[in-house]
């Protein structure tokens, strides 16, 4: 007779924070976004992945997407059963949104230009979405890769 255990969903993990669209806010996004990933016991590679993408996000919301006296959204949801990572940055520049990363020109002396091909590179997925009445959220989905169970003892034949 076979006899299933039910097994208890596991919950989805939500954290939303607004932090002021500066450099301090930016750490601290970063800083937030490495300690809640810890908590939910994300496996280490999209732990890493998604500190740097919430780090360039945040610093383009504070540079490039800062209207003063407003500050940006982090918000990050987490699937386990899905093995879905979704990172949001807010900010309130929606008149300034993000070019699709086909300009691969940028100077290598450069000391900016580079994150959203970090980003590209770093997410599964990866977009923009207005967020009225004047701002827009840039989002990345990274999945989890599937653990893989491996027999301890594989057949290779005959013992010798």
């Amino acid at each position: 007779m076979n006899v299933t255990t039910p097994h208890p969903p596991t919950a989805v993990r939500t954290f939303a924070q607004q932090l002021s669209s500066t450099r301090r806010g930016a750490r601290l996004a970063r800083l937030l976004t490495a300690a809640e990933l810890h908590a939910w016991q994300v496996s280490p590679s999209v732990a890493e992945r998604a500190e740097q993408i919430v780090a360039e996000l945040a610093a383009n919301a504070a540079l490039h997407g800062r209207v003063p006296g407003r500050d940006f959204r982090l918000a990050l949801r987490f699937d386990p059963a899905a093995g879905v990572l979704r990172i949001a940055v807010t900010d309130a520049r929606g008149d300034r949104l993000p070019s699709p990363v086909t300009d691969l020109t940028t100077p290598a002396d450069t000391e900016s230009g580079r994150g959203l091909l970090l980003i590209a590179a770093l997410a599964d997925h990866w977009g923009t979405d207005p967020f009225p009445p004047s701002g827009k959220t840039v989002w990345a989905l990274l999945r989890q890769e599937p653990s893989h169970t491996r027999p301890f003892r594989e057949a290779a034949g005959p013992a010798g």
